[in-house]
This record gives structure tokens, sequence and C-alpha cells, in this order.
């Protein structure tokens, strides 16, 4: 019999492979979750029960439930970053017509979260707003990855270790070398590793403590973003920094408590 703890950890697991839109049926679930079907059922069943999960009666698929939504919506009322990343992400498939992500990090994965596709007719089809990565696969996963401390970006490949298997053309070796690429160019570039003739470029957005908050990044051709390097870099660069700029941590502080920190406040947006 399992306990409370391993009970809740796999219901949490299997929470997270539902937010990928791929994973409605329950072996798929359970194979993301890593969790036996059985026991994937059991508490699927009662993540219906509490509202965090509904089940479709005709086609058995199953998909958020409404007390999951209610919490999403408070968590984005607090730490949602795609409004202010969205016109970033507008404003660069425009100009390079490729496709501009924004990605952010959860545990040892990255996520797509936010998605604009360009107008070149080849386009990098295989994210979709939901997928997971683990951290370093992907050059948006990679910036995240690369703007960790050294201490936790040893623990996240130790992390990853089993999921790398997926990934044949990627090894530890070659990520920290990745890794040791990006810190010193100030942006990540892969190409041809994760999906044979496409790649990627981005670059991270430190929150005001220094952490990455999410990256953004320009998926495209391997040849669309070798002939256009510098711009692109320059171009996230430039976006990046107006993130950072406009930046601000949403707290539950009173405007009394505001009122009483007037000096704190342009000194963290320096910061950020």
């Amino acid at each position: 019999m399992t306990t409370p703890s391993t009970s809740l950890q796999k219901a949490c697991r299997l929470l997270r492979a539902l937010s990928d839109a791929r994973n409605s049926r329950l072996t798929d679930l359970a194979n993301a979750a890593g969790v036996d079907k059985a026991s994937a059922l059991r508490l699927l069943e009662t993540l219906v029960a509490e509202g965090m999960v509904q089940r479709d009666p005709a086609t058995k698929a199953f998909m958020p439930g409404p007390e999951w939504l209610t919490l999403h919506a408070t968590t984005v009322q607090r730490t949602d970053l795609r409004p202010l990343v969205r016109p970033a992400l507008i404003r660069l498939a425009n100009a390079f017509q490729d496709s501009a992500i924004l990605s952010v990090p959860s545990g040892c994965e990255s996520v797509c979260i936010e998605l604009r596709l360009g107008t070149f007719p080849i386009r990098a089809n295989y994210l979709e707003i939901g997928s997971r990565r683990p951290l370093g696969i992907g050059a948006g996963s990679l910036a995240l990855l690369a703007a960790l401390p050294d201490a936790e970006v040893e623990a996240v490949l130790d992390g990853i270790a089993p999921a790398m298997r997926r990934y044949p053309r990627f090894s530890r070796p070659m990520l920290l070398g990745h890794i040791q690429a990006t810190r010193e160019r100030g942006y990540a570039v892969l190409l041809d590793v994760v999906v044979e003739r496409m790649g990627g470029i981005a670059i991270a957005l430190p929150g005001p403590d220094g952490r990455p908050l999410g990256a953004i990044s320009i998926a495209a051709l391997n040849e669309r973003i070798t002939d256009r390097e510098a711009a692109m870099a320059r171009a996230l660069r430039r976006e990046a920094d107006a993130i950072q700029q406009n930046w601000r941590p949403r707290t539950s502080a009173t405007p009394d408590t505001e009122r009483e920190r007037p000096a704190t406040r342009p000194r963290a947006r320096e910061e950020a």
C-alpha cells in the first residue's frame, strides 16, 4: 500500500502531465507521469471527484477541471509573464517571420506558455503551448538552464538523466559545453540537435533576484538562424532588456505598506 506522500507525488505528476495537451488518454497520462495505469486511474478519479480534473463521458479523455482552472486563474493574476512578454513575441515573429516562444521553468523542465507563429511557410511546429522538455533540451530551455548557478545545473543534469534517453543527440558533456558557450555569448543557440534541420536562438529573462523567470526564443530552420544570428541576438537582447525594465513583481502589499517604502521601488527597477 502506498503512503499518502507517495500518492500525492503521483497525483502531482499526473497533473503536470495533463498540462500538456497531447496527454489526455489514461495510457498517455500514466506513461508521462511514470505511474502504472491502475494507480493513475484511481488517482485521476479522485481528482475528478475533487474538481481538479474532468473526464469527457463520450471520449473518456481527461482535461483540467474547474477547481484547477480557478487555481490557475489565481496564479496567473499574480505571476503571469505572458501579458508583459506577448508584445515582444509579436515583434520578433513579425521581424523574422519565424516562431517566437516564451518558456518558463518548472522544476527540471521548461514549459512553453506562449507562442507566436511567423509567416515563413516552414515552421517549427514541434512545440505548442503546454509542451514540456527537460531543461537544456531546446534553445529556450538551454537559456534557462545556463542562467542557473553551477550547483543547480549539476543537480538538474542528474535529475534529467533518465529523460535524456529520449534525445540521443544530447549528452551531459555536450550540454555542459553549450551552457558554457551560452554564458560567454549571452544567448543560447541550438541547431540540428532536437529536430533535424531545425534550431533555435534564445535569451533568459532574469527576475529581480537574478533567477530566470522565463526565456524568449526564435525557432526556425538552421540556415535561417545562422544567416541572421547576429540580428536575432540583438533583437532578443533588446526585447529582454525592455521586459526587465517593465518588470513589476506583484505582491500582496497594501497601499499603506507601499507608501512606507518609496525608496525601494526605483532601486528594484534598476536591479531588474
